[in-house]
């Protein structure tokens, strides 16, 4: 016996479980034509399907029409499509029946909607996790069929398209449809449709709702070396199984042309493809005393499944395997058993790929919590899809807890300068592993509310530059004093209660900050010292901070009101006497340094992930310095090995010339590849006449 002897038959012989059910309409059918102007709807007269607008689903893209010439080719879905010119993630978000089987269809026709005769090329997402890769090929009319089937295991599903440089994103149709339960068990993932075929079909007509209940879509598929069978009955016309095939397609089978041969048919081999077959049979000939039809099927030689087959009459019986098929090229034989009078028979099959989605969507109480704030404050960063995941693709200002087991969780939020009013949103209460809150720089108004003391997880609460008025809770103050909260309320007409630490303008309250999980937590900075003189210089009173004029120059006014200054003596301290040198710009050389329990104030007015932190300067007379956060894998130029290698590994060596970041390009997984060698230039290793002429790009020339 081979590894996959062990099968499931559904219905075999009338001795397995024999599903009742009822018709289905569809009224549970989610239909949405995607660029359908708003609250319209309409009925597709092929399918009698009533699709709805996508208007509801998504606030983002803009509605196109294909080209006319294409409309009488397609159903209407088709007509209207949504593209999405702006922005890296657009994503639908729709509400669906938790841990109901769904299947999941998206329809991509670009019918040269832009007029630009581009076909483009861009990724499709559900929820967090990477679907499929969507590439319009061949001509304008080609249609691109997305199928999935899927339990969700949230009360939603959002359904995304990113864009991959590789042209704009688009979407013509969504469609869910509620399946049964009990079908297309698997032991994990989901299930993308691979081929779905009507066999033995007469007609080479395809069928789908009305005739499947479930909608999907039979194509027709026929073998030179097969002939079909047909009845004008009616297949499963009291009882059915779980996968209920429609009766258009069971009424037909194909057999053999030679009586004594197997039907034989193959699946190709595909990298790390997972393979799901389900097969459908049913006897189409009242067979009679004298006759009989029985069959065994073998994979690639062996028995696939371990008994004999005699197809039930008129009654549809469903023969799958309970794991996946994996490795290797797989070849199915059905050929009929001994005893048996006729040749075997299949009516229809269905292969499926296994789909993992690893990545878990982010806490739904966390996803409610800052939905409703982006609702609340009318957010307009592109904050689409999951909150966290992937984290490649999470939103703006926000930053989560991944490990890799639970659901991510929001730990950081800052929305500093984001053009925010009314009151501080209760909704915030519910964002429970709040460790960093950054309000600062809005329009907010009201009182610092109670539930911001029940964030109990809370590091760091920046609320100056708001119109805030009232007093703070006291439990705030209380863990402001004892250093477990960071606390900055500076210019808000702000009261601290019985404490009596009214706050004036220009006025702060900054607590030192301390770990987030347990344990002191050290900041770690980048010193950098401007000029060599500045451990040299003469001795002084260190006591003040040197004043510094302010001029009408941006760069002096936001230092000034920005970032803290620090004596020469601060850097000293903090650099251990200037002990480590980290390296050499053009602005001086670079020190490293540590911050520890010293009062710093982390007031940046620029708020990005990608710009590094400016914590603080020294100036005095002419000395200056800057300090910025410590990054501990150095810079972009260290980890560049293809620079390296060219430079190094190469014989004779290459010269690039143009390294710039348009000439770095990004593969799937972000991995950098130097690119554009046009300007390259090799030399010998024992050459001292090295040409010195400039070329490329000024400001992205090679060290060298």
């Amino acid at each position: 016996m081979g590894r996959f002897k062990h099968f499931i038959a559904a219905l075999f012989g009338g001795l397995a479980l024999i599903l009742l059910v009822h018709a289905q309409d569809q009224s549970d059918f989610i239909s949405i034509d995607c660029g359908l102007q708003a609250n319209w709807s309409y009925t597709e007269p092929s399918t009698s399907i009533n699709y709805i607008s996508d208007a509801a689903f998504i606030d983002t893209g803009v509605s196109k029409k294909i080209s006319s010439e294409f409309e009488g080719d397609f159903q209407q879905p088709t007509w209207t499509l949504r593209s999405f010119p702006e922005g890296i993630r657009n994503c639908y978000s729709i509400n669906v029946t938790q841990g109901q089987k769904y299947l999941i269809r998206a329809t991509f026709l670009y019918g040269n909607y832009d007029g630009q005769n581009l076909l483009p090329q861009f990724d499709l997402h559900l929820g967090p996790n990477m679907w499929d890769t969507v590439k319009i090929e061949n001509n304008v009319s080609y249609v691109v069929l997305m199928e999935l089937i899927h339990v969700p295991s949230l009360n939603y599903l959002q359904v995304c398209l990113v864009n991959t440089g590789l042209g704009t994103p688009f979407i013509s149709a969504i469609e869910f449809r509620p399946l049964n339960n009990r079908a297309y068990v698997t032991s994990v993932g989901s299930l993308a449709l691979f081929a779905r075929y009507d066999l033995g079909s007469v007609n080479n007509k395809s069928y789908r709702y009305k005739d499947d209940v479930y909608d999907r879509t039979w194509a027709a598929k026929h073998y030179n070396k097969w002939k079909s069978l047909s009845t004008s009955l009616t297949i499963d016309s009291e009882m059915y199984n779980p996968y209920w095939v429609p009766s258009v397609v069971m009424s037909t089978a194909a057999t053999p042309i030679n009586e004594s041969g197997p039907l034989e048919f193959y699946l190709p081999p595909e990298a790390n493809s997972k393979y799901y077959v389900y097969m459908h049979f049913a006897e189409l000939v009242k067979l009679k005393a004298n006759q009989s039809r029985s069959f065994n099927i073998t994979l690639n030689g062996e028995l696939w499944y371990d008994g004999t087959v005699v197809p039930s009459y008129l009654f549809t019986n469903t023969l799958f395997s309970p794991s996946a098929l994996t490795g290797g090229n797989y070849v199915f034989s059905i050929f009929k058993t001994e005893n048996s009078t006729l040749p075997p028979i299949i009516n229809a099959i269905e292969i499926y790929t296994v789909k993992h989605f690893p990545q878990s969507e982010t806490d739904k109480q966390d996803v409610v919590a800052i939905t409703n704030i982006k609702s609340k404050y009318g957010v307009e960063r592109n904050w689409q899809g999951d909150p966290c995941a992937p984290q490649a693709y999470s939103w703006e200002g926000l930053n989560c807890s991944y490990d890799g087991y639970n659901p991510p969780r929001i730990i950081s939020l800052n929305l500093s300068s984001s053009g925010l009013t009314g009151e501080i949103s209760a909704y915030i209460s519910n964002l429970v592993m709040l460790q960093y809150l950054d309000l600062s720089n809005n329009s907010l108004t009201g009182s610092v509310p109670d539930f911001l003391s029940q964030l109990k997880y809370l590091r760091v609460l920046n609320l100056e530059l708001n119109q805030l008025t009232r007093s703070i809770p006291a439990e705030l103050i209380q863990r402001a004093k004892k250093g477990s909260l960071s606390l900055n309320v500076d210019e808000n007409s702000i009261h601290c209660g019985s404490d009596s630490c009214e706050k004036k303008k220009k006025k702060n309250i900054v607590v030192p900050i301390v770990a987030s999980i347990g344990g002191i937590l050290i900041l770690s900075f980048t010193v950098m010292a401007i000029l060599w003189g500045l451990r040299s210089r003469k001795k002084q009173d260190t006591t003040k901070v040197a004043k510094v004029d302010i001029e009408p120059k941006v760069e002096n006014q936001s230092l000034e009101s920005i970032q803290r200054q620090f004596t020469y003596p601060d850097l000293q301290r903090i650099t251990n006497n200037f002990e480590r040198i980290l390296g050499k710009g053009g602005f001086g050389k670079v020190y490293h340094g540590f911050i520890d329990g010293y009062q710093v104030k982390l007031l940046m007015r620029v708020h990005h992930r990608n710009l590094t932190t400016l914590v603080g300067y020294y100036y005095e007379g002419a000395n200056m310095g800057l300090i910025y956060e410590y990054m501990a894998n150095g810079d972009l130029e260290a980890h560049l090995s293809g620079l390296e290698y060219l430079h190094h590994g190469c014989k004779p060596p290459i010269i690039h010339r143009d390294v710039k970041s348009t000439n770095i390009l990004l593969n799937e997984k972000f991995r950098a590849k130097l690119a554009d060698f046009g300007l390259s230039k090799t030399f010998p290793t024992d050459d001292t006449h090295l040409s010195t002429v400039v070329a490329g790009t000024p400001g992205y020339l090679d060290p060298e």
